[in-house]
Parts: C-alpha cells; sequence; structure tokens
C-alpha cells in the first residue's frame, strides 16, 4: 500500500489519481461551497457528515461508522472502485481528509493525504462543477481490529499495562478547558493528550517519520498495534492514526464514537487544567 502521505509533486505525476477534497468545519460553514469557489482541478467534494458516517446519535455519536456496503456504494459514486488511488485534502492539515483516506485503506484502497492540503496546490484552482466517473468498489467487512467500542476504549485508557489511548482533540479540549460541541468537557481518564496538530510543522506539513517516531516515543508507542486514538467524533483521530503509519509504526486502533459518544454515557470524566 502507497505512503499515507504524498506531496503535490507526486500528485502531479499521477494524473490518473482520484482527487478528492474533503473540506469540513466543525464551525458549521459550508465544505460544498468551499468546494464550489475553488478546488484542485477535477477534484469530487467528499461530505463528511453523508458520505462518511451514518446517521448521528447520542447512543453511536455524530459521526459512526457507515455499513461496509453503504460506504463501497457511496465511493462508487463518487468515481472511487476498486484499483483506484485516491489523494485527499483539506484546508485544515489533514483533520477532515485523514477520515476518508484512513477508511479507503481499511477497504484495500490506495490512499493518501495530500501533505499541506488545499494550501499545498501550486496551479489553479477551479470552479467547474465535477462529475465523477462511474466506478465500482468491492464492500469489505471493516477489519475487527482496527476499530475500538466504547468499553474497549475506557477499559483500555484506565489500565497502565495497556497500550496507550490517545485523545488527538486540541490540548485545551483535552483538559476540559473549552468543548465547541454540546458535551460535557473532558477526556477519557488515562487518555493521552496527543493533538494531532502535533504531527505538522509551522506550515501546516507533516512532520518527517523519524521526528514523528520520536514523537510517538514519548508518548510510550513504539508500535501502534493495539494502540486506540479518539478525538470529538472520530474524524480529527485518523490524523493520529496516518501520521503514525508514516512514522513506521504500523495501524492503531479508532474508537470511532469518541467524545461525541463517550461525554453521553455516564462514563467517568477527568479533566485537569493544569
Amino acid at each position: 500500500m502507497m505512503p499515507p502521505v504524498v506531496d503535490s509533486t507526486w500528485l502531479r505525476g499521477h494524473p490518473d489519481a482520484v482527487v478528492a477534497d474533503v473540506r469540513w468545519y466543525l464551525d458549521g460553514r459550508s465544505g460544498a461551497a468551499a468546494h464550489a469557489s475553488g478546488h484542485i482541478p477535477g477534484a469530487v467534494w467528499v461530505d463528511v457528515n453523508a458520505d462518511l458516517a451514518a446517521p448521528p446519535s447520542r447512543e453511536q455519536g455524530r459521526h459512526p461508522f457507515p455499513a461496509p456496503e453503504d460506504f463501497a456504494a457511496t465511493m462508487s459514486r463518487l468515481g472511487i472502485g476498486d484499483g483506484a488511488v485516491v489523494i485527499a485534502y483539506d484546508d485544515a492539515g489533514g483533520l477532515s481528509a485523514g477520515r476518508l483516506v484512513w477508511m479507503l485503506r481499511l477497504m484495500g484502497v490506495d490512499a493518501a493525504l495530500l501533505d499541506g492540503g488545499l494550501g499545498a496546490w501550486d496551479g489553479e484552482l477551479s470552479t467547474e462543477p465535477v462529475v465523477p466517473f462511474p466506478a465500482h468498489l468491492t464492500a469489505r467487512p471493516w477489519p475487527a481490529d482496527a476499530l475500538a467500542t466504547m468499553g474497549e476504549a475506557a477499559a483500555q485508557a484506565a489500565d497502565p499495562a495497556a497500550p496507550p489511548v490517545l485523545d488527538a482533540r486540541a490540548a485545551a479540549r483535552y483538559r476540559g478547558q473549552v468543548e465547541p460541541t454540546e458535551a460535557p468537557a473532558g477526556h477519557i481518564p488515562g487518555a493521552l493528550s496527543a493533538p494531532m496538530s502535533d504531527n505538522l510543522d509551522d506550515a501546516g506539513r507533516f512532520l518527517p517519520p523519524a521526528v514523528l517516531a520520536e514523537h510517538y516515543a514519548a508518548l510510550g508507542i513504539t508500535d501502534a498495534a493495539g494502540v486506540t486514538v479518539y478525538c470529538g467524533s472520530g474524524v480529527s483521530a485518523c490524523h493520529d492514526l496516518l501520521a503514525m503509519e508514516r512514522a513506521g509504526l504500523g495501524r492503531g486502533r479508532l474508537y470511532v464514537g469518541s467524545w461525541s459518544q463517550y461525554a453521553f454515557s455516564g462514563l467517568p470524566i477527568a479533566a485537569s487544567v493544569s
């Protein structure tokens, strides 16, 4: 499988790649409007809420995984089929595009983030509507070892002998100082703060693999197997998962329901303002 992150030079050298615009905003701005105002030529727009998730609920969280057959049908409609190579971008360092990339990689599709996102594209942008070419993606079950349930994440975080549980949200959300959603503030007791922004340099590009490996080693991770990552709703956590792959640590697990499920479960909540 291809590396989880590629640059714009790689993309220009692979004109047959399917380019996906996965801009999404927690503050309610429209990703579709952003796409319409200017996108990488030929890029299809992917809706995080409608294309990469099942309907939200308090019981399952804001972005539950769709059934594999539903996801495959959606990708087929967007022109992503068996044998495709997909390069996804957003304008937030990969915060939302990482969700598409990680899901496709679970399905066995070659997919990667465009390093630096839309800002790294040095060509002209297009406002032309994009009509995807017909494609067919074969549905495959989500790998059981790649997804963690709420109970598994909570038990793992509470066990000092278990692989770490990482919280990919901003540190202020982890500490319980701020919470931009309707959920109570705080984090899963025992989880470690690992903001996705720590995977990036000051220009919004991924740190080199060796530097990422050092970063995760400082969190006690030299092998991603068994490591569980969560965030607000299972979107930005994929950034940490892809960063660990880039660092050569292998594949970790996603707690899909994340804080949007856990915070309303009645399970203990930790907070620290230190």
